[in-house]
């Protein structure tokens, strides 16, 4: 099932063609128009006529979310103020936020991709989507929300939060199709649990779930719990929000909407383009975006690419899901650790409830890793005995995949702190 079957199974090379053509208007939009893109191109001495294949790409400077921070609030805008119809901002942890901007075209844009994604996971004008990601200046829940209109869906528009309510919705309103982050989806079910309430008596059909990496083993974990097809979506604010690529029905990675979006991988380190199949990191350049484009915008986060034709008929590159953000990796005695990594180990384990978080902490000048472990109702009841040969099977599992000493601590049911949107999986104590 496709929403734009004609864009979506496009020939290679037609793609290609569209991919090039495109890729030149934005280069010489952002040469004309933003002076911060002029001055680092014209740094590198590369102009918009040097961009005549799209192995030219390679010639442009890359942009990271610290020149959206020094070009604060609207300084990399190639379009007037006028023009631009929705800001977005990111929520500024540390120093300033990211701000992003849409012009009408843009909005419409995004509903497309939404539409193409939302029609992925099965959704028609006949289905119900419960909408439980954050409304307001995080892009993911009116990303959602336009997409699902625009194929004709009801929507809920249940945002964030109140998950006992949330559940009566579910319940009241025939909900067919649940949009929220995975972790917030695995609270659900816990309430749910609470409550009394079985999954497969709701109408549930599909999640779609993002905007933080889950596993294959979380997955399979949300699937059976929830009764429901699982579906990953891929977005960043920085390029549009949700809606930049999306897992068909195969489930074996993850299209890139590339009429909308040049994908690169390289080495972190050195910044060089890596071949297709290699991890590296993710690099996205917008080339249908007005307000706000992005020149090979550095995501931080760690994939790679497959070119190899899928069977659901679309031809646009598959992203394998993301094994994590480099700034979410936690660098233990030179070995690289993300937490999913170490989700999928616990939700291969019985007796393991899917919460877990990493502390970091550097004693005597060496870095320690200790991995707090919500254990199952049953198990905790267990005697000590049983709950000690358990955290000996964790620490043995972890430190096989890890490849680096592990501390395990098993916490007590529902000791860890829930989310309604992004988890918090690590906990850096060190002090550098």
């Amino acid at each position: 099932m496709y929403w734009n079957q004609e864009i979506e199974c496009m020939p290679r090379k037609e793609l290609d063609e569209l991919k090039l053509r495109r890729l030149k208007e934005t280069v010489y939009r952002v040469y004309s128009f933003v002076p911060g893109y002029k001055a680092k191109m014209d740094e590198m001495g590369v102009s918009p006529g040097d961009i005549q294949s799209l192995e030219d790409i390679t010639k442009l400077p890359f942009t990271t979310k610290q020149d959206l921070r020094d070009n604060y609030p609207f300084g990399l805008f190639a379009v007037p103020m006028t023009d631009v119809v929705r800001i977005h901002s990111s929520s500024g942890t540390t120093g300033k936020p990211t701000v992003v901007g849409y012009t009408r075209r843009d909005l419409d844009r995004w509903a497309e991709l939404m539409a193409r994604a939302l029609t992925c996971a099965g959704a028609t004008r006949h289905s119900v989507v419960q909408n439980a990601y954050g409304y307001g200046l995080f892009t993911g829940g009116l990303g959602v929300h336009y997409g699902a209109e625009k194929i004709g869906a009801s929507v809920i528009p249940s945002s964030g939060g109140n998950t006992k309510r949330q559940i009566m919705l579910m319940q009241d309103f025939g909900t067919t199709h649940l949009t929220c982050t995975p972790s917030y989806a695995l609270y659900m079910h816990e309430v749910m649990t609470e409550m009394g309430i079985d999954p497969s008596d709701l109408k549930l059909k599909a999640g779609i779930f993002g905007a933080e990496p889950w596993s294959e083993n979380m997955r399979r974990d949300l699937e059976n719990r929830l009764q429901i097809d699982a579906f990953d979506i891929y977005g960043l604010s920085e390029i549009i929000g949700p809606g930049v690529a999306i897992e068909c029905p195969e489930k074996n990675g993850l299209h890139v909407f590339e009429d909308n979006f040049i994908a690169e991988i390289i080495n972190p380190e050195t910044g060089e383009v890596l071949p297709p199949g290699e991890k590296g990191e993710l690099v996205l350049t917008t080339i249908n975006k007005e307000a706000l484009p992005m020149i090979r915008y550095r995501t931080r986060d760690l994939t790679s690419l497959n070119y190899e034709a899928c069977s659901c008929g679309r031809t646009h590159v598959k992203m394998s899901k993301v094994l994590g953000r480099s700034d979410d990796m936690v660098i233990i005695r030179g070995v690289n650790v993300f937490p999913s990594m170490v989700e999928s180990v616990l939700l291969n384990i019985p007796n393991v409830e899917p919460y877990y978080l990493l502390v970091v902490e550097r004693r005597n000048n060496l870095d320690e890793l200790e991995v707090w472990v919500e254990v199952s109702e049953k198990a905790f009841s267990d005697e000590v005995r049983k709950l000690e040969q358990l955290g000996k099977t964790i620490t043995k599992e972890l430190e096989s995949a890890l490849g680096v000493s592990v501390k395990v601590r098993l916490v007590e049911p529902k000791s860890l702190q829930r989310s309604e949107g992004k988890a918090k999986r690590v906990e850096d104590r060190r002090q550098f």
